[in-house]
């Protein structure tokens, strides 16, 4: 599979992954502007941009992207002065066994947009699935399973009755970030009091949905809770988890003993066994140093 069909792949399949392109190279490196590479969050690497060393500093800079969802630029340099001209913003990283030359890496973030469950053949409801596909969320309608909830950023509840005590259950039990009910504040209250709700989980139930607009039509309704929708996404916390199927090993990081180097441990990451102890390396040069002093550096 080429990089452009894993790329498509991973879409798909919505599970996180940074792309890398390296848009400046000085050599000796080994990488050159233009090559690329996809990180996933168990910090797997495929594609090209750089050796074993400056892999780990592309590795540790992808997950911290992941996190933040943010784009980074990583300059990736060698230990020592040298001589690449600044770039205002970027994040920089300094490799002590780089072989002297130096490289900027574009790290770009791409995660699966948000979820939405819409439960409800209603005007609102109509009306916010118009929004949705608009905003870019993928969505699904409550004919799909609702006992199949993983991966779901939001379900809202617009249908104006129904198995809504069940869904919200389900939702909350799944662990659905955002919840709206689209009913009255008494109707919406007299709901989650039949549920026994926790304080925590009646924090993650909006009713009545929506943002405070005065809305009064169904398509101003349906405004008010795509524009709480984009606040909660943007400032409120509210995360877009990855599909249950989706959801790959967590990272672990582990010290090269020999340069003192944080590296993230994967399935290339270089290795060596000392009795009952494993070590990770940056690169051959530390494995092959701790190698030849029995492990005793």
């Amino acid at each position: 599979m080429d990089l452009k069909e894993h790329v498509a792949q991973l879409t798909r399949d919505r599970r996180p992954f940074v792309h890398a392109t390296v848009v400046r190279a000085q050599q000796p490196t080994s990488s050159h502007s233009g090559d690329e590479a996809i990180l996933l969050q168990d910090g797997s690497i495929e594609g090209f941009v750089g050796g074993q060393c400056a892999q780990n500093s592309v590795r540790q800079a992808a997950l911290a992207a992941l996190e933040t969802n943010e784009s980074v630029l990583l300059r990736v340099l060698p230990d020592g002065a040298v001589h690449f001209p600044e770039t205002p913003g970027a994040s920089v990283v300094v490799n002590p066994c780089l072989s002297g030359g130096a490289m900027e890496i574009f790290l770009e973030p791409q995660l699966p947009p948000p979820l939405v469950r819409i439960c409800g053949s209603t005007p609102i409801a109509n009306h916010l699935v118009g929004m949705s596909a608009m905003l870019g969320f993928d969505l699904e309608r409550d004919d799909a399973d609702i006992e199949s909830l993983s991966g779901t950023t939001a379900v809202v509840l617009a249908g104006h009755g129904g198995p809504e005590p069940e869904i919200i259950r389900a939702a909350l039990d799944a662990g659905v970030g955002y919840i709206g009910l689209v009913a009255s504040r008494v109707r919406g209250g007299a709901i989650l009091d039949t549920l026994g709700l926790t304080v925590a989980e009646r924090a993650r139930v909006h009713t009545p949905v929506g943002l405070d607009i005065g809305a009064k039509t169904a398509a101003e309704i349906a405004v008010s809770i795509a524009a709480e929708l984009v606040r909660e996404l943007r400032i409120g916390g509210l995360r877009v988890p990855a599909a249950e199927s989706a959801q790959p090993a967590v990272a672990t990081e582990a010290i090269d003993p020999v340069c003192g180097m944080s590296v993230v441990v994967g399935a290339d990451t270089l290795h060596l066994s000392r009795g009952n102890e494993d070590f990770w390396f940056c690169w051959p040069g530390c494995r092959a140093s701790f190698a030849q002093a029995g492990g005793a550096l």
